[in-house]
Parts: C-alpha cells; sequence; structure tokens
C-alpha cells in the first residue's frame, strides 16, 4: 500500500492545533509522506514544518495518495468531502470537534488509528449524495450537491408552504418552518435532530421530513432513492431559505425546486473497530443507565 496521506483541516483552534499535530506525529514516526491543506488563512505556521508538504489544490496531489484524513469536526468532514469527492480518494474523519458521526475516529487514539489506517484495517463505504437539478441558478452547474440534507427553511418567523411531489406525483403541501431532504448520511445530522429515522450509512434511500409542521400527524416518509422531489415554496413571505449542507442561499416565494440522488458518491472509511452501529451506541449513549 502507498504511504502518501492528504490531510485537511479548517478552524485552527486550540484543540484542534494540537489534534492535528499528533496526527502529523503519528504518520511522521511510522514513515508516511503527508500533504497537507489548510483550508483557512490561520494555518501560516505549518509554512516552516519540515514533515508535511502544503497544498491549495487538489490537482497538486500524487496520484498515489491512497486516503485523505480531515481533522476536526463533522463541518469540517462535509467541506473536505466536498472539495476531494471528485477524486474518488476514501475520506476519514479525525475527530476534534464535539459529536462527530462523520469525523468518528477520536483524537485520543490516533497512533493506534493510524496504525490501523496504513495496515489497511478498515473498510471503504460508498455513500449516496443529494443535488438541485433546478432551477439553473441553484443548480450552479452540479455544485449544488449535498452528503447531509437539502432544507428549504422559513425566511422570516412566518411559517412556509412547501407543496412536494415525488416522481410526478402528490405527497403533501407541508405547512411548517420548513423540510429537510436527507441522505442516509444525513440521517445522523439535521434530521436526527426532528425526529427522524436513522438510516445505515449504504442506504440510498431519500428522507423526507418537516420542521415543526402545524398539523402535527404529519410524519416523516422514506422514498427511493431513485426518486425525482419537487419542491413548491410559497406561503406569506417574499422569500425562503434553501441549504445545501452548511451553505444558505436566499431564493424568492414560488421558487420550485428539483431534488435528486447525485450521479457523485462519496467514499468514507470506517477503521476495525469503529463500525456504524458502535458509533450510535456511543454518541448517543444507548444503554446508558443515569442511574449508575
Amino acid at each position: 500500500m502507498d504511504r502518501t496521506i492528504a490531510l485537511y483541516s479548517k478552524s485552527l483552534t486550540e484543540k484542534t492545533t494540537a489534534g492535528l499535530m499528533r496526527v502529523i506525529d503519528a504518520l511522521y514516526e511510522r514513515g508516511v509522506t503527508i500533504y497537507l491543506n489548510i483550508m483557512d488563512p490561520d494555518g501560516r505556521h505549518f509554512n516552516h514544518d519540515h514533515r508535511v508538504i502544503l497544498f491549495s489544490e487538489l490537482s497538486e496531489l500524487p496520484a498515489n495518495v491512497f486516503m485523505i484524513l480531515s481533522v476536526g469536526g463533522d463541518g469540517t468532514f462535509l467541506e473536505t468531502a466536498l472539495r476531494v469527492r471528485a477524486a474518488g480518494i476514501p475520506v476519514a474523519g479525525i475527530n476534534t470537534g464535539r459529536l462527530g458521526f462523520l469525523a468518528n475516529i477520536p483524537d485520543n487514539e490516533i497512533g493506534k488509528s493510524v496504525d490501523l489506517l496504513i495496515s489497511g484495517s478498515f473498510e471503504v463505504i460508498s455513500r449516496s449524495m443529494l443535488e438541485i437539478t433546478s432551477p439553473p441558478e441553484l443548480a450552479n452547474n452540479g455544485n449544488a450537491m449535498a452528503l447531509n440534507e437539502i432544507t428549504v427553511q422559513k425566511g422570516d418567523q412566518s411559517m412556509i408552504t412547501i407543496t412536494v411531489e415525488v416522481d410526478g406525483t402528490f405527497l403533501n403541501t407541508y405547512r411548517a418552518d420548513g423540510l429537510i431532504i436527507s441522505t442516509a448520511t444525513g440521517s445522523t445530522a439535521y434530521n436526527l435532530s426532528v425526529g427522524g429515522p436513522i438510516l445505515y450509512p449504504t442506504d440510498d434511500s431519500i428522507i423526507i421530513v418537516p420542521m415543526s409542521p402545524h398539523n402535527l400527524t404529519v410524519r416523516p416518509i422514506i422514498v427511493s432513492g431513485s426518486s425525482v422531489i419537487t419542491l413548491g415554496t410559497g406561503g406569506r413571505s417574499s422569500h425562503c431559505l434553501v441549504t445545501i449542507d452548511s451553505k444558505a442561499i436566499r431564493v424568492p416565494s414560488g421558487t420550485v425546486l428539483e431534488v435528486r440522488r447525485s450521479a457523485s458518491r462519496l467514499s468514507t472509511v470506517t477503521i476495525a473497530g469503529n463500525d456504524f452501529f458502535s458509533t450510535l451506541r456511543n454518541k448517543l449513549m444507548w444503554g446508558a443507565d443515569p442511574r449508575n
């Protein structure tokens, strides 16, 4: 196996910087060639670190990079994923943030985790993504892609109406604070916080879940991953908010969006002993008894 790894990191807080240094130490001690991209200008002090090769564009990486490590929280992982998705290089996340469903390698186990990664003791998971394909000003030449979710939300205090069709068949008109269209990956993100279901990461299904619906009988629904979902926006406000993972765009009320599964997929890494179910148990403290 090639021993060349690229690192991406973003907000260099004290905790993230310490975690990034531990990753660099562990990789360098094991003879790994390290390429480093700092996604904000605060990383200038790495210019003089002889152990790393700084790069700014994906095209600058050599062909033998076998893995990309995102060092930070889930937000850093999402930004890294969108930057590297076209390369087909698997991405693993070192968690120096809080919850960490995507960046699920704890930074207090970096040495052990690096040994597993460079020895090939990991599984590659192919994850589906969503994209907005219409209107053209949002589709943005195929760049309106989300690993977690696409949402339509109210732009002010007034609830909005969202009329949804699935493959041309009317589903419902939602009166709510918004609507989340989520991938299986995003099922443990925004979807989870509003009571949506959890899907296994390899599931290609799409979740449609309302945010604070006016009608309390409205519930989340899961549709086929091959579905084309049409969202017609309306309400009293002159505009609404469309989010694509962490990116937000204000659009006029009345905009009709088309959302579908993207042809692009993202390969992510799960190290041995750190599977999705154990992550759920640990992060959500399933089975924990508060009386103990």
